[in-house]
């Protein structure tokens, strides 16, 4: 029997529409899709009323399955010359493991490949309204995750991330804000700096709070804020504000 195709493939940030079309074709074409949590049931309803469908995903401190589990059973599936599809929230290759699996795939002989995603760092903050990158406010941007593989605090250099980025976006961080925001001032940021906390980015269920570094985790605990959720910190977020207020003029001049 010849082998079958493992695609690994980004659904986007949430909202079902963002999906790619080659991404979808494969969905539409599989034998077995393998998807993890954040994926919308829009996309799995895409997938033949035959596929085998398999939940795989992984909640903070609750994995449905190990990713041991997860790699075994993408060989075992293509192996039978089966079209596999590993479906994954946002981009497979940007904090969702995907590099770990097709490394599982290739040390095993079986064909794949990787199609991306719009990551959730891009996605959400477009329907957010909060550029990333801006003429004059900010020239770069760093992605980082605020929570390890372990479940505890990532080992990222916040000291040096206060200083070197201009937008800063973390994925994962609201479990760890209080000590990512005392990381961030004890290392020079100023308490003034504009931050946003979106949760669940790009979806009909979007909520955007905006505020400053100081103000972060006590938004968080006010707002109830909870996964999933991305942290922006930087100037950029005021751009959001400059094109609310133009808009509301807009709308008014219009109606008036």
């Amino acid at each position: 029997m010849s082998r079958g195709l493992v695609s690994i493939v980004g659904a986007g940030p949430g909202d079902p529409e963002l999906i790619t079309v080659k991404a979808m074709r494969r969905i539409q074409t599989a034998d077995v899709l393998l998807y993890d949590r954040l994926v919308n049931d829009d996309l799995l309803a895409e997938a033949p009323e035959a596929a085998l469908r398999i939940y795989c995903g992984k909640a903070p401190g609750l994995h449905s399955m190990s990713q041991e589990m997860i790699g075994r059973l993408l060989v075992a599936h293509a192996a039978e010359g089966k079209q596999v599809v590993r479906l994954k929230g946002g981009d497979p290759f940007i904090f969702g493991r995907g590099g770990e699996e097709a490394l599982v795939l290739a040390e095993a002989g079986i064909p794949f490949e990787v199609i991306p995603g719009i990551t959730s760092a891009v996605g959400t903050s477009a329907s957010s309204l909060i550029p990333l990158t801006h003429r004059g406010v900010a020239s770069t941007f760093a992605c980082v995750t605020g929570t390890g593989s372990d479940g505890r605090v990532s080992f990222v250099r916040w000291d040096l991330l206060a200083h070197s980025v201009d937008t800063l976006v973390i994925y994962m961080g609201i479990s760890q804000l209080p000590l990512i925001q005392r990381e961030l001032l004890q290392s020079g940021k100023s308490s003034c700096t504009p931050a946003a906390l979106i949760e669940r980015g790009t979806t009909a269920n979007e909520r955007i709070i905006t505020g400053t570094l100081g103000q972060l985790h006590a938004l968080s605990i006010s707002e109830k804020v909870n996964n999933p959720a991305l942290i922006i910190i930087g100037e950029a977020v005021l751009v959001r504000e400059q094109l609310i207020q133009l808009q509301q003029a807009a709308d008014t001049s219009m109606t008036g």
